[in-house]
């Protein structure tokens, strides 16, 4: 499907030379979420190092972690919404300029409360940018957006993963060369977002979006309820990944190499990106089945390896929830954004995404609690696996109770591209089932 060759304009007229075409706009947009979240998972494999360094316990650890998260959300809840209101240019650049200024932190700081203030000024950042961004890429073309919507941010967690690991292991100056590459990176995409036509036409009530709210149309309600036990459970075990794994899978291997702390966040975001890709045309309620069937059993692989210092079943595991994480939250995501109108989309979004990190950041920091003050590394690692699939069991029978459209449109998200059609009451089961 070609993407549509005109979209609004606001602002001063400009020459057309000097804007980018909407095909570079799209692919320039699904960049700074990659980006973002590969800056947002950069540190995990460093964290080894600054401990070594600091000092700190790995309660602090969790703590950076959730810090991130927990400005995530305040955004979101805050100027999810704003580029609604403004346009989608105004909030990307700000989110951009934010994100430079978190990297110059991370690259200088000398303690942990510089690293606290730059996963705050992170987590600002990306929470203003996710539902601006998300919102232009639907605004450009609707099923490239929403497929977009799914796979960016689990590529963008694999690549700064994987990227933060190697530079750690193999290049000098490991807790500095990769913020300075990734705030290259930004300054680039900033200089592309300036360039970009505005895809979203200001409209008033932009101070009255600043207050929280979750912006949920009625359409989308119903579908946000079934869908939102299946995104719980794939965050947390984003989560999970993100904060004690990295210590764990280095015990599992019997290595202290840094990079296996980033490796194994790499093939668990990475196993949800190809499954995003493979299941693109499979139905959203299928995909979420699938993926919520993985993450239990790929959950239940993984702590079997973990008693058994079973390095490849570890990762054979982790490929499995892969493949849950990403079915699990595309699904989600193909089901319930194509239900929103224009201009409620970014609202939307955020709503999906507060959801998503306060599952992903409260069960870390509660994890990092109890290595420290409970049972210690690996039984906290087991309760809190245990605790997945049993989210993920939840998730199943809110899948398996069949639920009906409501008697409007609904649009239907296949690889050509989204089709309207008539859904009334009693006639089309809701998600394609």
């Amino acid at each position: 499907m070609s993407l549509p060759p005109t979209f609004p304009v606001t602002g001063p007229a400009v020459r057309r030379g000097r804007r980018l075409g909407p095909r570079a706009a799209f692919y320039l947009q699904a960049s700074i979420v990659v980006a973002f979240l590969a800056a947002s998972s950069a540190p995990t494999p460093l964290y080894t190092v600054y401990q070594g360094e600091w000092g700190f316990s790995p309660i602090t650890t969790t703590m950076v972690f959730g810090i991130y998260a927990l400005a995530v959300l305040a955004a979101l809840l805050t100027v999810g919404s704003l580029s609604d209101h403004i346009g989608r240019r105004p909030v990307l650049l700000v989110a951009l300029a934010l994100q430079g200024v978190a990297m110059v932190v991370l690259t200088t700081a000398g303690g942990v409360p510089e690293l606290m203030i730059a996963r705050v000024v992170q987590g600002l950042s990306t929470g203003a940018a996710v539902g601006a961004v998300g919102a232009g890429m639907l605004d450009l073309d609707k099923a490239k957006g929403t497929l977009a919507n799914a796979i960016a941010p689990m590529t963008g967690t694999a690549t700064g993963a994987l990227a933060s690991g190697l530079l750690v292991q193999f290049l000098p100056e490991p807790t500095h060369l990769v913020y300075l590459a990734l705030l290259a990176v930004f300054v680039l995409q900033g200089a592309g977002v300036a360039l970009m036509r505005e895809t979203s036409a200001p409209k008033p009530g932009a101070l009255a979006s600043l207050r929280p709210r979750f912006g949920v149309p009625k359409a989308a309600r119903g579908p946000l309820l079934v869908a939102a036990p299946v995104l719980v459970a794939v965050w947390a075990l984003a989560g999970l990944y993100g904060s004690v794994i990295p210590a764990v899978v280095r015990g599992v291997v019997g290595s202290d190499s840094l990079l296996l702390g980033g490796l194994a966040l790499f093939t668990l975001a990475g196993g949800g990106a190809v499954s995003v890709l493979l299941l693109r045309n499979a139905a959203p309620g299928r995909v979420m089945l699938l993926g919520t069937v993985a993450l239990i059993v790929g959950v239940g692989v993984t702590l079997v390896a973990v008693d058994h210092n079973s390095a490849a079943a570890f990762f054979t595991g982790t490929v499995i929830a892969g493949v849950g994480f990403g079915g699990g939250f595309q699904g989600a995501i193909r089901t319930i954004v194509p239900l929103a109108a224009p201009h409620e989309r970014s609202g939307l979004l955020s709503t999906i995404y507060v959801l998503s990190y306060l599952a992903m950041g409260l069960p870390a920091v509660i994890g990092g609690y109890l290595v420290v003050h409970g049972g210690g590394l690996l039984p906290t690692t087991r309760e809190y696996g245990i605790a997945v699939m049993a989210l993920g069991a939840v998730a199943l029978l809110g899948l398996a109770v069949p639920r009906r459209a409501t008697p409007q449109q609904s649009i239907v998200v296949s690889g050509g591209g989204p089709a309207l059609r008539k859904a009334p009451v009693q006639e089309r089961e809701y998600a394609r089932r």
